[in-house]
């Protein structure tokens, strides 16, 4: 009994060995679990608990971009002109770097992107996301989080560094904005298939 069960798994083993080989297995790749995908930069976690929030009300992908130098406190001193948000903020041409890998947009068809308003603009490491990844095809809107200000210019310096997709009007939010909000104002925008 036992070498019959000894037997059996040798051929099975054989056979996929053999399969393998002969090129029989699939390749796969990993689709997205959903069509939309929400992106976000958050330095304080505010704009963060609105994507949490808006990736939920629409079973949607999360990707945060994450700062491969971290910003601190004294980054975040908006009161001061040597603070590393305002140099950044100065400098329409820096790109602080982005951690780990981008992700890989085939698959969506819409991108929600969020960031904190930083002197009426967006901040430059959510410029170097969207220089670098592919949006051709895609259709975004923003979502911001700031304490008064609107969108300014933000929008459109994010349509003109991406160089594609197509760019529906953004919303401000506050870090206390629910699901039902924040769910009820991406449905609004007619990109959206109720979920």
């Amino acid at each position: 009994m036992m070498m019959k069960k000894m037997l059996a798994l040798l051929f099975v083993l054989t056979l996929t060995a053999a399969c393998l080989t002969a090129g029989c297995a699939e390749e796969t790749t990993a689709a997205p679990a959903s069509h939309i995908l929400v992106v976000y930069f958050s330095a304080t976690g505010t704009t963060r608990a609105v994507a949490e929030n808006l990736a939920e009300g629409l079973s949607a992908d999360l990707y945060e971009i994450v700062p491969e130098e971290p910003y601190t406190d004294a980054d975040l001193n908006y009161n001061d002109s040597k603070s590393r948000t305002s140099i950044e903020t100065d400098d329409p041409d820096c790109r602080p770097a982005i951690a780990g890998e981008l992700p890989d947009l085939t698959g969506y068809d819409t991108v929600l992107i969020g960031y904190p308003i930083w002197w009426g603009d967006v901040p430059r490491i959510v410029s170097n996301f969207v220089e670098q990844v592919d949006l051709t095809d895609k259709t975004m809107a923003v979502f911001f989080t700031s304490g008064g200000s609107g969108l300014g210019s933000s929008m459109k310096h994010l349509e003109t560094q991406s160089g594609a997709g197509t760019w529906l009007e953004g919303k401000r939010f506050s870090g206390r904005a629910t699901v039902e909000e924040v769910t009820s104002w991406a449905k609004s925008l007619g990109m959206l298939s109720d979920q």
